[in-house]
């Protein structure tokens, strides 16, 4: 009778420990899901070898987020939910009227036109690098402060200006 009461109890401590690892797997499982690769699109120049060098340099940490991993080349998260997106390999932007800031010597253009999702463009670099910024989730200026060592990677050919880059034209005396 005894033998049969240790089988059980035995049998008792098996089961509860295959339902504590069940438990523990799903729950690794669910937490795996949450973050997982976030899906992104790559650019029409993503394979340019300038963008390689670009994205084995990523920081671990942007604006105060950590990174996480992506399914297309070139590309870049941080955040979970994702807070910045980066993008290496994009046609890079001609001459424009959109806000352009300098900061730690990366020219940065900005598109406010979808906020609270904000576009930032290294400008003038090529390939070019643009950067989505969730304003709810991230900083614009923590992001752009954060990678400007990483877009200062691309060779740049042109550099904001402004009026006062312009001499101003002598008016005719009258």
């Amino acid at each position: 009778m005894s033998q049969v009461n240790i089988g059980t109890t035995q049998l008792r401590r098996t089961s509860r420990m295959v339902g504590s690892i069940a438990a523990a797997c799903a729950l690794m499982a669910g937490l795996a899901a949450c973050a997982g690769s976030v899906p992104m699109h790559p650019a029409e120049d993503a394979n340019n070898p300038a963008c390689a060098d670009v994205i084995v340099r990523l920081p671990g940490e942007v604006a105060g987020l950590d990174k996480r991993s992506t399914n297309a080349q070139s590309t870049g998260a941080w955040g979970d939910p994702v807070g910045v997106e980066l993008r290496c390999g994009i046609e890079p932007s001609g001459p424009t009227t959109d806000d352009c800031v300098n900061v730690n010597g990366v020219d940065w253009i900005i598109d406010r036109s979808n906020a609270p999702l904000y576009r930032f463009e290294a400008y003038g670099r090529s390939p070019g690098l643009e950067v989505f910024v969730n304003s709810e989730v991230a900083s614009g200026t923590s992001t752009v402060t954060d990678l400007a060592a990483i877009a200062k990677l691309l060779p740049q050919s042109r550099q904001c200006l402004s009026l006062m880059d312009f001499d101003e034209p002598e008016l005719p005396v009258s």
